[in-house]
């Protein structure tokens, strides 16, 4: 059953960022770009300053070698996959599809370095090399954008219907897939120490406030970058998170995710009066 759940995880990943592709222009892609001073403070708000506040964290507070894994995995998995569908009342979409294929190509790079070097430092076990983590962000991620970006190109009209249906899909599927799998694997969210749910509940309240203070000028880029912050990379979070020993870390991916998508819906609808 578990495994399953997490090809259905995966699936729905791979799905929603193919339908995120199919509603991307090239020069919704190239946005960020255009801006420099814009890009490198929401990629040093999510590739830097996020990871450097979970590893102080798992320095400071004493938590158990489950929720350590899970800080790592949570801190090296930056991106922001499944902004388009949450953020689409914002008026960002330049700069949130900017910021997907961006974070996305980032992510190569970044994964395997702060894995490699961190996975070391805390003493955690981690079976993945750096070949492995860029075959998968390219297989589940560039791929899939490139998809439905040349589905777009060739069939506009039909590729923006289509895609609408398979995000909705795809949505509560991975919700569906995420809530049974806490639901089957709960006796690993009862133990929970509560310096461990401390940290995780920490790691996303901060996630919040950097993406709020590096996103510019306008509001809703504002918004956008810190729920990107704080929800991390769903893709990647389970690719690196199925490397590690034992299935309580993705348990807890899982439930940070859950918890995130539930507290940043909060955050965005405050942020949208």
């Amino acid at each position: 059953m578990t495994e399953t759940l997490m090809i259905l995880l995966k699936v729905s990943v791979v799905a929603l960022i193919a339908c995120v592709g199919a509603g991307t222009s090239p020069s919704e892609l190239t946005y960020l770009w255009r801006r420099p001073g814009l890009l490198l403070r929401s990629l040093a708000a999510m590739y830097l300053l996020v990871p450097l506040f979970a590893f102080g964290l798992v320095l400071i507070i004493p938590i158990e070698r489950g929720v350590k894994a899970a800080m790592l995995v949570l801190a090296v998995s930056a991106g922001a996959p499944l902004l388009p569908k949450r953020l689409k009342k914002l008026n960002s979409q330049e700069y949130i599809f900017s910021l997907l294929i961006t974070s996305s190509l980032v992510a190569i790079v970044a994964v395997p370095l702060w894995t490699a070097l961190l996975g070391a430092y805390f003493d955690v076990t981690v079976e993945l090399s750096e070949s492995k983590v860029l075959s998968d962000i390219a297989k589940t991620i560039l791929l899939p954008i490139m998809i439905g970006m040349g589905l777009r190109a060739i069939f506009p009209v039909w590729s923006e219907r289509l895609s609408d249906r398979v995000i909705t899909i795809a949505g509560v599927v991975l919700a569906a897939s995420g809530i049974i799998l806490l639901v089957i694997h709960r006796e690993h969210l009862v133990g929970l120490t509560w310096q461990g749910v401390l940290a995780l509940v920490g790691l996303l309240v901060f996630a919040l406030f950097i993406g709020q203070l590096l996103g510019g000028p306008n509001r809703d880029d504002r918004t956008a970058l810190a729920i990107a912050c704080a929800t991390r990379h769903v893709g990647v979070a389970l690719i690196v998170a199925t490397e590690f020993v034992g299935v309580r870390t993705v348990v807890l991916v899982v439930a940070y995710f859950v918890t995130a998508f539930i507290v940043s819906s909060i955050y965005l609808t405050w942020r949208r009066r």
